[in-house]
Order: structure tokens, then sequence, then C-alpha cells
């Protein structure tokens, strides 16, 4: 599914629920790093058995609620995370950074 597809299934979701009033910037960002707190406690006490039932639902809600923050905001999920890829291969250059965890200062 392309974003342009995705979005328009978010949106219609959303209308026939009047939703959009409670979707705010504030209050979607708060509902990403709130989703994103259930996601890790998926991996709380382990990370070698976990419920991946339950991680895609929590990952769901969070790409949702970033994929309407975006939409608010009339930005496009897709070119934002393209643009981001491009400034971190600038810092992170594949030849430097390959295999390794070091902050960028650092390679």
């Amino acid at each position: 599914m392309d974003t342009a597809d995705l979005m328009l299934a978010l949106r219609e979701f959303r209308e026939r629920r009047d939703w959009a009033q409670f979707h705010a910037e504030g209050n979607l960002a708060k509902s990403i790093v709130i989703e994103a707190g259930e996601l890790l406690e998926c991996f709380q006490w382990t990370e070698e058995s976990f419920d991946v039932d339950r991680v895609q639902e929590e990952l769901a809600d969070v790409l949702t609620y970033s994929f309407y923050l975006a939409d608010r905001l009339d930005l496009d999920p897709g070119r934002l995370i393209l643009e981001k890829l491009a400034l971190t291969e600038r810092k992170y250059p594949a030849d430097k950074a390959r295999g390794r965890a070091a902050k960028y200062d650092q390679l």
C-alpha cells in the first residue's frame, strides 16, 4: 500500500468517527509517546520471548499516530523519511559506520 492510499484510509477512518477534533498536534505527539511506551513494555522483562501479535498492534498504533501527525502538519511521511535518511547518510557514511554503533562525531 502506498502512502497516499494509507493516508486516505486513515482519514476516512477518522472522519467516520468525528475524531479529527481530538487530533491537535500536541495530542497526537503525546499519543505517539504513550503508544511507544506500550510498545517498549512488550520487551520490558525479556527480549528473547515476546508477544509478536501485541508488538504488531503497538507498532501499528505508533505508526498510525505518526501518520496522523504528519497529516495534521501537512507533511508527507515518505518525504520526511527520505530526507532524514539522506541527512543520516551524510552523518554516517557506510564506509565509516558499517558494523559500528558509534555516534557520528566519533566515526
